[in-house]
């Protein structure tokens, strides 16, 4: 199911729909709801852009002890 926002209330709230939709990964993201990557998809945005939004809102980057050693593994397979 899609969600549609009428052009009119977009207008009354003073926001277009771009941002609005980057309001709503940011803030799915800092739920724990999506993943950084599933986030900066609905942001539409590429990581660096994404990243530049989080920051700019205030919202840390979730960076777990697992994700720590998927990236000592990776790094070690180079």
């Amino acid at each position: 199911m899609d969600l549609v926002i009428p052009e009119r209330v977009l207008e009354q709230a003073h926001i277009k729909a771009e941002d609005l939709r980057v309001d709503i990964a940011v803030y799915l993201y800092d739920k724990g709801r999506l993943t950084m990557g599933q986030a900066r998809k609905l942001a539409g945005l590429d990581q660096l852009s994404f990243q530049k939004e989080l920051a700019e809102r205030d919202v840390y980057i979730r960076y777990t002890i697992e994700d720590l050693h998927t990236d000592l593994k990776n790094l070690e397979s180079l």
